[in-house]
């Protein structure tokens, strides 16, 4: 079983690796980790790596958690869309940050459990849906803050067009094994985007469009 000794080292493991942010680490702190992984992997809920949580599909490693989270430069009344909910670990991080967290998932039984996992933690600031990612949530839009946590060969342009004057998007890019993780700004006057690589990564692909039912869907 995981111990709070286990949670000091990580959270020392992550300043060493860059996550300086102590609204971030007090975030992570905060986030039962052990709950967001199967049974059988609890007790490895705190080391430094990404862990499978079914579906073909990965809980984050910490480090890039915590990275990603940092990029994003979240501000209190920031409202975020997340792209690929997954175990919903990352989205609790982020409810802990900003106002309003939109996330979506393709794999519904991912969904529903981690719809459970806000309800047993009391977050009511997550909104959920199950749906395409690369379409991303027009309706909603814009989103200040945009994060994916899967990697598309290139960026969504759907995803580009709903982030808001001066938002920012921190997405992994690429094809598997050369994949790079990339902060997007868009301009707050002359709507420009910049984009800034700040480290390698590896992620499951985003795929386009919704599984079928052996993938996990209807």
């Amino acid at each position: 079983m995981s111990t709070p000794n286990h949670k000091i080292r990580l959270l020392l493991e992550l300043r060493g690796t860059g996550v300086t942010d102590t609204r971030v680490l007090s975030a992570i702190e905060r986030v039962p980790r052990e709950i967001f992984v199967p049974a059988a992997l609890r007790d490895r809920a705190y080391e430094n790596t990404p862990l499978p949580i079914g579906l073909g599909q990965t809980l984050s490693q910490p480090t890039v958690v915590g990275l990603m989270t940092q990029a994003l430069e979240l501000q209190p009344k920031s409202k975020v869309l997340e792209i690929g909910t997954g175990s919903g670990y990352q989205t609790s991080v982020l409810a802990l940050l900003a106002r309003r967290v939109y996330t979506i998932e393709r794999h519904r039984p991912l969904l529903g459990e981690a719809e459970k996992r806000f309800r047993q933690m009391s977050i009511h600031n997550v909104t959920s849906r199950f749906g395409d990612g690369w379409k991303g949530w027009p309706e909603l839009a814009p989103f200040e803050r945009i994060i994916v946590t899967a990697a598309p060969e290139e960026v969504p342009q759907a995803l580009l067009d709903q982030l808001a004057p001066g938002g920012i998007m921190v997405i992994p890019v690429g094809p598997a094994g050369d994949q790079r993780l990339l902060r997007i700004r868009r301009g707050e006057a002359d709507l420009l985007f910049t984009t800034e690589e700040l480290t390698m990564v590896r992620f499951v692909p985003l795929v386009e469009g919704m599984p079928d039912a052996a993938e996990g869907g209807r």
